[in-house]
């Protein structure tokens, strides 16, 4: 039941918007932080480039049935392997403290995917080079976007090398 869940949730999952300014990582603590770019960030307005796809029925030999894909239009396809920023919120699992792998949301828990209140478009995978601590505010995070149409046991999108961005 496990394995079937986690292969659903990972046919969809979202994030990204690319950004070319990168900036020197500072450490604060034991958190290490990335510091915002002088002009406006285009965080907010990631998560609008990314729910940009279409899904079509595909027969998987794993789950014995058709399953949606995603297709991604053109300019979710532009931001693939691009370092991005994103805004969102960290949906705490079972024994999150801090940690390098997680499910970043642009909705807070309470509407997120998971819990039926937003679409698949909605939430990416992250790995992250640092842990990050959870808080139930919303953050920002840079990496390198990635994206996924045939892997069921991952979401559809998923930041990689992640760096927490500090407002």
């Amino acid at each position: 039941m496990k394995k079937i869940f986690i292969a659903f949730l990972s046919l969809f999952l979202v994030a990204a918007f690319s950004n070319e300014s990168f900036a020197q990582p500072t450490t604060k603590g034991n958190q290490k932080t990335v510091k915002a770019p002088t002009e406006p960030s285009n965080a907010a307005k990631t998560w609008k480039t990314l729910s940009k796809i279409t899904f079509k029925k595909e027969y998987d030999e794993i789950m014995g049935f058709k399953v949606d894909k995603p297709v991604f239009s053109k300019e979710v396809a532009a931001l693939e392997n691009k370092v991005i920023e994103i805004k969102g919120y960290i949906i705490p699992v079972e024994g999150y403290k801090s940690h390098k792998e997680f499910v970043f949301s642009a909705y807070p828990y309470n509407m997120c995917f998971f819990c039926g209140g937003a679409g698949p478009e909605t939430v990416m995978e992250v790995l992250s080079k640092e842990p990050v601590k959870y808080t139930a505010e919303a953050v920002t995070l840079r990496g390198k976007l990635q994206t996924n149409s045939d892997d069921i046991n991952r979401l559809i999108y998923m930041l990689i090398d992640a760096e927490l961005v500090k407002e």
